[in-house]
């Protein structure tokens, strides 16, 4: 099981990023997949997350309005769009997959991608 993870990169304050997650070697058709980051110092937190079929989200406060998730299930790929991006959103960004969940869920994930980074200069 392969998640990769790409799109990172430096950004000014306001610039909008779209993250992807290509998935290979297995299908999670029914498990939720997410979205995490680290930044330097803390410990690494939820951002958001969707399942597969039907397409259900959840987000953290944070990114409320200004993140979305999505999924093209033909590419097996997830997408983070982030729109207004502000310094604190920089982070190393991880995709990730939870084999065991049928909703979306934002613990127990068993599957991990490589990280993107993200950089927001203001």
């Amino acid at each position: 099981v392969q998640l990769q993870a790409s799109g990172g990169g430096l950004v000014q304050a306001g610039a909008s990023l779209r993250l992807s997650c290509a998935a290979s070697g297995r299908t999670f058709i029914s498990s939720p997949m997410g979205w995490f980051r680290q930044a330097p110092g803390k410990e690494r937190e939820f951002v958001a997350a969707i399942v597969w079929n039907g397409g259900s989200t959840l987000y953290a406060d944070s990114v409320k309005g200004r993140f979305t998730v999505s999924r093209d299930i033909a590419r097996n790929t997830v997408y983070l769009q982030m729109n207004s991006l502000k310094p604190e959103d920089t982070a190393v960004y991880y995709c990730a997959a939870n084999s065991l969940a049928r909703v979306v869920v934002t613990t127990g994930y068993n599957y991990w991608g490589q990280g993107t980074q993200v950089t927001v200069s203001s």
